[in-house]
């Protein structure tokens, strides 16, 4: 059985650097974080925590491509709160597909864990959640105490001399987005998400590396995962896919353009988004295939659109957004529910299958965690999922570290704009590392 105390932390930011410092420390922990959105964007609806953080483990599962949905089935019984991630790869459990393309990560195709600690923060309260037969109110008041002392400290810049690779030049990326242009108008697919790998084979501060994100590119769905000498340092701006009591949230994210020098800028911009042909007719296709995943586990008739183009703002660009929700039967299986809408079609393309083949023919890498999905189960069977975009992933053994950007293609795709939103959405990583 669970217990929890709640405790009250003057500097919520502090706090929250020391807890990850702290965290960091453990072979396994998560933090995700909301930076706040609901704050800058009140109108997005559906956030409850301000950050939450899964620490050490108490018991875990790791699965291959082809068992995780099945072994996260039985894992996800236990009355407790659950944390971990889906790589993109697990579509060839639920399709008959493959992954073949290189793999220089090598992350565990599914992770998932019961933590010995959770830490929940809302409206500014935290509360720790921890296992009573393994510890009581003393050992957390110590435990809160070790980590208000923890000291935060930050090594000397040495990034300058990284040195960036890709694995498309930019000839390259523009003739293979002519080529599934091809494939869209003989009527093989109507849009597909095309992606382009980008590597450093360097050691990296992980943890000094999220709080550099952090600030760079605050977003709602941003998650710092360690599993051993593995590391995703995410700045997310999507969610996948939400569950609270009976009703079933997802809010895919097609549309992107810069942010303004200016306010007036700022609102022309968001007004050119909001009216692109290119960026509507990508976006409202994939409405409607989330409208049909969603509808594999919904109560019948209770799939609909809330909300269609809404226009939302970041720190480094603008994005269109839209919100499909449903309802379930309260007795229909969680994992269900995620594997139905698994992978996210905004990641995909439509038709979805045949959008994934292509994926697999035209790109040069596996994706792995890259546009897979990161989040928590509560122990009411409640969930939050979010779309593994905007990231770094490391491999600390290998000295390794790898971002994936892309974007939709669809008939009305210039394929030298495409390469230069590829190179918007780079930019914040690109800005991290001073390259």
């Amino acid at each position: 059985m669970r217990a929890s105390l709640k405790i009250d932390i003057q500097d919520i930011h502090l706090f929250k650097q020391k807890l990850l410092t702290w965290g960091n420390s453990f072979d396994t922990f998560v933090f995700l974080d909301s930076n706040d959105f609901t704050k800058i964007n009140k109108e997005f609806t559906y956030y409850e925590y301000d950050f939450l953080a899964g620490v050490n483990v108490n018991k875990d599962l790791t699965a291959s491509e082809f068992n995780g949905f099945k072994k996260l089935t039985d894992f996800s019984n236990v009355n407790d709160w659950i944390f971990g991630y889906l790589t993109y790869d697990l579509k060839n459990e639920t399709e008959n597909l493959k992954s073949e393309n290189i793999d220089e990560l090598l992350f565990p195709a599914t992770h998932f864990f019961v933590p010995g600690f959770v830490f929940t923060c809302k409206s500014k309260k935290i509360e720790i959640h921890f296992h009573e037969n393994d510890s009581t109110i003393e050992d957390i008041t110590k435990l809160i105490l070790a980590i208000q002392n923890t000291e935060i400290s930050f090594s000397e810049d040495k990034t300058n001399s990284l040195k960036l690779k890709s694995r498309f030049s930019k000839n390259e990326y523009i003739s293979t987005v002519e080529k599934l242009k091809h494939h869209i108008q003989i009527g093989d697919i109507y849009e597909v998400n095309f992606c382009q790998e980008f590597y450093i084979e360097s050691k990296i501060n992980a943890l000094e590396t999220f709080f550099k994100l952090k600030d760079i590119s605050p977003t709602p769905f941003s998650c710092f995962y360690k599993l051993n000498n593995n590391y995703l340092i995410c700045a997310s701006p999507e969610r996948f896919i939400k569950k609270t009591g009976t009703k079933v949230i997802s809010q895919p994210i097609k549309g992107t353009i810069r942010r303004g020098k200016t306010e007036q800028e700022d609102i022309l911009l968001k007004e050119k988004l909001l009216n692109d042909p290119k960026e509507r007719a990508e976006n409202v296709m994939i409405v409607d295939l989330v409208r049909n995943d969603l509808s594999r586990t919904a109560k019948k008739g209770t799939v609909n659109v809330e909300e269609l183009f809404g226009i939302y703002s970041f720190k480094q660009v603008h994005q269109m957004i839209s919100t499909v929700v449903s309802e379930v039967e309260s007795t229909t299986n969680i994992v269900d529910i995620i594997k139905n809408a698994f992978p996210m079609g905004s990641m995909t393309g439509a038709p979805k299958i045949r959008a994934m083949q292509l994926i697999e023919q035209y790109e040069k890498t596996k994706r792995g965690l890259y546009s897979g999905t990161i989040g928590f189960i509560t122990p009411e069977k409640d969930f939050d999922f979010n779309v593994v975009i905007r990231s770094i992933l490391y491999n600390e053994a290998k000295n390794y570290v790898s971002f994936t950007v892309g974007g939709a293609i669809t008939s009305l795709s210039e394929p030298e704009k495409e390469y230069d939103e590829c190179m918007i959405k780079a930019k914040a990583i690109t800005d991290l590392f001073n390259i």
